[in-house]
């Protein structure tokens, strides 16, 4: 028989990288290869020489076999594959392959591949074989054709021989099992194909416990649109948990290396999408991760299998949820509300769903020890069971002297309130250490906006200018200052104008806040008028007239005149200019103008800082607490975070947003 022998031409692929494969990987390519020869059956075997060790691998199937006019050009080329996109084959199963390098992954299971080749021509069978070696993978070598027996199957048989390890994984249920999570959805939607691995048949609906899909966010690129689809599938009996990546026939092209905890549910995800295709015919596919809209749709993916998984187990819970309720030792009360209380509560069930599975004589306990340890439950997940620890580790471990004062100090105040109030001190310390970074660091100074940030942040935080201030204006008219000090003074005064700046139709304050101090005549009243300037805009000529305009303005109408009221107007800045600097020489409060009941100053916020700090020593000595500027700006973003958008940047940003609001169950 006359051999003929062609050169393997590379399009622009090497060869050497096409042979390379993980074994699994590598037997599910020559599989597919089967399967998109239209065949119904496609089985794998193995068999071991004398010594027990693997010494071959068969894989044979049904399909339509391979002309052998086009045996040449399908071995010779690579890449530009005939399995063109959305393609299919004869009797309309979407194709897997797109790239002709299929066969090529029988090199990274042995050194040696002969395909058996079977097919139909004019009426009659044809037979013929193709060999190649791993040695030589630049030259195939194809057989002449000869007519077999009539009634021959068609079909393709490979013989793989020299294998380059003793693969026993590959004939072992690991094996299967991960056979079975690449070919289950595809023999889900092709009922009539059987798939036979080692003599062990490939049955989803055996091992499908059940399937869900969800539409995730497209990715764009180049002006492109590639949709993103997540489909979960459940399994009976196969302990493993995956995600694959697919192109959009949802074909898994690769596995992400990911762990999932979520309690002890079994799956295969599959992330399908036309952009994945694309890595696939570019050959990319194998750094998917390294690109980033593949890893952003991953990470979507992963969070949507989380809450996904969540809802079953909550599912699961409710029954006992119910029970609990029903005998009023469940821990919380009245329905959740918001997100977030959702997400807590179904954390909690699940969680608690397993202690009371686990958990000896639970179901037989008292009512009343099983509300406690629920509640003690509630509190370690809300807390963190690291939380509870150092709570409990805390109180255990005082000496007795400070356990007395605890116990006397007990009797007199409640132990929330000298939480809460520790809290508070802890709290501002924090704040203000983080507002002195967004202040003063030179990046987040840059960035940082007047009045959609700046003003919000301190409208919400008045107690820095003291304690007996309550904001009356925020960021309104001088016309609205007039109504909120005519709500503090009674009802005798008539606004039905407009209060005027001294240099335009209108004036525009920052805050305005109010004190009474109640004396034996009278309620005594000052208001403290605060202009905020952005860090980096020093307080100079500008801004010094500025709120000396204010308090012109507020002196000069008449509804102002002859009541008693103090008014303090304070200009707020990281710096001062020469101006400010000459107007305030020799006085440290920042005092510029005082006549009458008006006074006016100018501050730095280094100033403003450094007072609340001294007011706050105190506490921070007696707690003995020291504010860390991480957590400090972590602190800050958490409560403001609305505020905080765009001032750090992306290498600055604050160690917050890399904490999960819920953690992994």
């Amino acid at each position: 028989m006359a051999i003929h022998q062609y050169p393997v031409e590379v399009q622009p692929d090497h060869l050497e990288k096409i042979t390379r494969a993980k074994p699994i990987q590598a037997l599910s390519e020559l599989v597919w290869n089967g399967l998109d020869a239209d065949a119904t059956r496609v089985s794998v075997s193995f068999e071991e020489n004398d010594l027990g060790a693997l010494d071959r691998i068969t894989v044979r199937d049904n399909g339509s076999g391979l002309s052998y006019g086009d045996a040449p050009e399908r071995f010779r080329r690579l890449g530009g594959s005939w399995k063109r996109p959305g393609a299919t084959t004869a009797n309309g199963r979407f194709l897997h392959g797109q790239e002709g390098r299929g066969r090529f992954k029988a090199f990274a299971i042995g050194g040696f591949a002969e395909w058996a080749v079977t097919y139909h021509r004019d009426g009659k069978c044809w037979s013929y074989t193709i060999t190649m070696s791993g040695g030589d993978i630049r030259h195939v070598s194809i057989s002449d054709e000869v007519e077999a027996e009539p009634d021959t199957e068609t079909g393709i048989t490979l013989t793989i021989t020299e294998p380059v390890k003793d693969f026993r994984s590959l004939d072992s249920e690991s094996a299967l099992t991960e056979l079975t999570q690449i070919f289950a959805l595809y023999l889900a939607d092709y009922g009539d194909v059987t798939i036979l691995v080692g003599g062990q048949r490939i049955d989803p609906t055996t091992v499908i416990a059940s399937r869900k899909a969800f539409n995730l966010a497209d990715i764009e690129v180049s002006g492109k649109v590639h949709p993103v689809r997540l489909e979960i599938v459940e399994w009976n009996g196969v302990l493993n948990r995956t995600l694959f990546l697919c192109n959009d026939k949802r074909f898994p092209l690769t596995q992400v290396d990911r762990r999932f905890h979520i309690g002890n549910f079994q799956f295969s995800a599959y992330l399908q999408s036309s952009y994945l295709s694309v890595a696939q015919q570019e050959g990319t596919i194998e750094l998917a991760e390294m690109q980033q809209p593949i890893v952003i749709a991953i990470e979507e993916a992963i969070k949507s299998i989380k809450d996904y998984f969540r809802n079953r187990a909550a599912e699961e819970a409710r029954s006992f949820v119910q029970e609990w309720k029903a005998e009023a030792i469940y821990p919380y009360q009245g329905e959740a509300v918001t997100h977030v209380e959702q997400v807590e509560r179904q954390v909690f069930d699940i969680v608690a769903l397993n202690v009371a599975r686990h958990l000896p004589d639970f179901a037989d306990s008292p009512s009343k020890n099983r509300a406690f340890q629920l509640r003690m439950l509630r509190q370690a997940i809300e807390k963190s069971p690291d939380d509870l620890q150092l709570i409990l580790t805390e109180v255990l471990n005082l000496p007795k002297r400070k356990r007395d004062e605890l116990s006397e100090l007990l009797r007199d105040v409640s132990l929330s309130s000298i939480i809460s109030a520790a809290k508070v001190v802890s709290d501002r310390l924090k704040f203000i250490a983080g507002l002195d970074a967004v202040l003063f660091d030179p990046e987040p100074k840059k960035r940082l906006k007047e009045r959609s940030q700046l003003h919000r942040i301190i409208a919400e935080n008045c107690w820095l200018f003291g304690e007996e201030y309550a904001l009356s204006v925020d960021d309104q008219s001088l016309t609205e200052v007039l109504r909120s000090h005519k709500k503090l003074l009674g009802e005798d005064v008539v606004i039905d104008a407009p209060v005027k700046h001294i240099s335009q139709t209108r004036g525009i304050v920052d805050l305005v806040l109010s004190k009474a101090i109640r004396q034996h005549r009278a309620n005594a009243l000052t208001h403290l008028v605060v202009e905020l300037k952005a860090p980096k805009v020093p307080i100079n000529t500008d801004e010094i007239s500025q709120i000396e305009g204010y308090a012109a303005s507020i002196m000069d109408d008449v509804r102002f005149r002859n009541v008693g009221v103090n008014w303090v107007f304070w200009v707020i800045s990281d710096e001062l200019g020469p101006h400010a600097k000459f107007r305030i020489a020799g006085e440290p409060t920042g005092l510029i103008h005082k006549a009458g009941n008006v006074s006016i100053f100018i501050k730095t916020w280094a100033q403003v800082l450094d007072e609340n700090r001294s007011r706050l020593q105190f506490f921070q000595e007696r707690l003995e607490y020291k504010a860390d500027k991480g957590e400090s700006l972590k602190h800050l973003q958490e409560r403001h975070a609305q505020y905080l958008e765009g001032v750090f940047d992306d290498e600055q940003e604050l160690t917050a947003t890399d904490e999960e609001v819920v953690n992994e169950v």
